[in-house]
């Protein structure tokens, strides 16, 4: 995402003497939440009067969206079409019953079109059977239900349904409200790093000087899987959700 740059700096600047790094950091959070990402910059006549650190911060939180995805699947052969489609037929019949008994609502399921693929022999140029498939994609708030679902998924193999669950995936929807809390959190964090890496110098931290968002990570718990590019975990309901910042501080 295309970096934002705050403009007026010089007026940021005069401003910066009169309040603290944090204050600051606040504006620029709301940068952060409308783009996804900011830069922010004062210019300094002096680079060795500043201090870059980074700064993160980090919270857990439980998924409140979650997504089942099914294949049904048949194969009929390349003269007998008809008997391929009466089966999914019975199938979607077996597997909207199914999702009917576990409580799913009608308004959270989309059943995508029957598709078709050829398949071939070898050395030959005509199909000699068709694979048939069809998706059933469960949608819901109520993550325990459609957790549930999956677990009953079984019950349509049993009665020759050949099923698949293509994905179980895990979401949380007030993301981008919680990433406003975390960036104010991580530059208050990047200060209190810059005022004990100062304390030796004996400087003291003053404004920012610059300030730029990393990405954010959603990670199952204790996991190290930490990309450059940002993560999205959708495999665990609970959800650990991390952010940085870069800032450089004037040292007084």
């Amino acid at each position: 995402m295309c970096p934002l740059f705050i403009p007026y700096s010089l007026f940021i600047m005069e401003e910066s003497k009169r309040f603290p790094a944090y204050v600051l950091g606040g504006a620029l959070v709301l940068a952060a939440a409308v783009f996804g990402s900011f830069y922010y910059s004062a210019q300094s006549a002096n680079t060795k009067d500043t201090l870059s650190v980074t700064g993160s911060a980090k919270t857990q939180v439980t998924s409140d969206r979650a997504k089942l995805v099914l294949n049904l699947s048949r194969v009929a052969a390349a003269n007998d079409l008809a008997s391929g489609y009466a089966a999914i037929a019975k199938d979607r019949a077996q597997t909207r019953a199914l999702l009917a008994r576990a409580g799913a609502s009608t308004t959270d399921i989309t059943e995508g079109p029957v598709s078709m693929n050829q398949i071939y022999e070898q050395y030959l140029s005509i199909p000699t059977r068709y694979q048939l498939n069809q998706s059933f994609t469960i949608q819901s708030d109520d993550v325990e239900q459609i957790t549930a679902i999956s677990k009953q998924i079984p019950e349509l193999a049993s009665q020759g349904v050949i099923v698949s669950i293509q994905a179980l995936e895990y979401y949380y929807s007030k993301l981008p409200d919680l990433r406003v809390s975390l960036l104010t959190d991580a530059i208050k964090d990047a200060k209190a790093r810059a005022e004990k890496i100062a304390e030796g110098t004996g400087r003291n931290v003053g404004a920012v000087q610059a300030a730029s968002s990393g990405v954010v990570q959603v990670l199952s718990p204790n996991s190290v899987d930490i990309s450059d590019y940002g993560n999205y975990d959708t495999t665990s309901i609970e959800k650990e959700i991390m952010v940085t910042v870069k800032a450089s501080f004037r040292l007084k």
